[in-house]
């Protein structure tokens, strides 16, 4: 009797249990259905380096262009800046999620391409403009790298794998031949582009050469008489060659198109910019990077006939020919638009 007077009653509640949890799941289901997907428009991490070959990020964040051009998109983007050093830092800063744009020579670039081939797809987003790197050395014994010994000592961002690293190696290659590409490798040393300036300049360190970057060459030409050049890339290279990116994942390009072609719109802001104001553009440098390089050496090297800012990548073709040719990527390019974005704003590059 007891059990029979109590049956109805707990039937009704788990029917009532029943209906809600239906409408929950129904509810649950309704807002997987018709939530947008889960982008992370608004937010973008860059990381540069060192020297004039960021300047066209350092008048970005001066004059808050990438905000600009994402509230012409209708998004409120949050910038934050980073500076690192060496292509390495930047490709193992990029695949672990700390950054979305990383800013390094062509050279990391292939490689991060070549590696992320098929999984997240790094490729380049745009072009630094393109900038003489010369390699300078103290020793008065070498005039061209085949005076280099033992006893010299090479400071880049990063062995083996910079721009200034690949560059050295195309050279070698040219010298004493394919085989020979890393002949030079064991006589480079990784070290900060400020700090292989200050060793060039005060000739107290093992350090007997830098491949550097603007302005930080010319501030060791000016101020050691000892420093002279042995090596311009754009002798390595064929002619004036991009030799500074951008590049990201396929997935922060996809999952963020507006705060993408902001960041990319703004970079082509910078650039008619600093072209229409150098004096202007030198002021920001300075302001950015808190340098005391002196002003008048630096707009001469802004004003560089050799230097052109733009986003358009040029003559980056040849590198990753090269790398192939040498075993340092597995995957041949059929041609530069292979490791960059297709994007209208750089579809003359080469």
């Amino acid at each position: 009797m007891r059990n029979q007077t109590f049956l109805p009653i707990i039937k009704q509640h788990f029917q009532k249990l029943g209906t809600i949890a239906l409408a929950l799941i129904l509810a649950i289901c309704a807002g997987l259905v018709l939530a947008p997907a889960a982008h992370a428009e608004g937010r973008i991490r860059i990381a540069e380096q060192f020297g004039v070959v960021y300047l066209l990020l350092n008048v970005a964040q001066d004059q808050k262009l990438i905000e600009k051009e994402a509230k012409a998109r209708g998004v409120e983007v949050q910038v934050e800046w980073l500076q690192l050093s060496g292509g390495a830092s930047i490709n193992d800063a990029l695949l672990s999620g700390d950054i979305d744009i990383a800013g390094a020579g062509v050279g990391p670039l292939l490689t991060i391409w070549d590696r992320t081939r098929g999984r997240q797809n790094v490729k380049g987003v745009a072009s630094l403009g393109n900038f003489p790197y010369l390699l300078i050395s103290d020793n008065p014994k070498v005039k061209t790298i085949a005076d280099l010994s033992d006893k010299d000592r090479i400071a880049l961002p990063a062995v083996t794998v910079s721009m200034q690293a690949r560059l050295l190696q195309m050279a070698a290659a040219k010298q004493w031949g394919k085989a020979e590409f890393n002949r030079l490798d064991k006589i480079t040393q990784t070290l900060p582009h400020p700090d292989a300036t200050a060793a060039i300049i005060t000739g107290k360190t093992e350090i007997t050469g830098h491949f550097g970057v603007p302005p930080f060459q010319e501030q060791e030409l000016a101020a050691n008489p000892n420093a002279h050049v042995v090596l311009n890339s754009y002798d390595i290279t064929g002619g004036p060659s991009s030799a500074t990116v951008l590049y990201a994942t396929e997935k922060f390009r996809n999952e963020n198109p507006k705060t993408t072609a902001a960041f990319v719109a703004a970079l082509a802001d910078a650039a008619k910019f600093i072209t229409a104001n150098p004096e202007a553009a030198a002021d920001i440098y300075l302001r950015i990077n808190k340098s005391n390089i002196d002003r008048k050496l630096l707009l001469q090297v802004i004003k560089n006939p050799q230097s052109t800012f733009k986003i358009t990548p040029q003559n980056t073709f040849g590198l990753s020919q090269f790398l192939y040719a040498v075993g340092a990527i597995k995957n041949q390019p059929a041609s530069w638009r292979d490791y960059f974005f297709d994007d209208a704003a750089i579809a003359q590059g080469s």
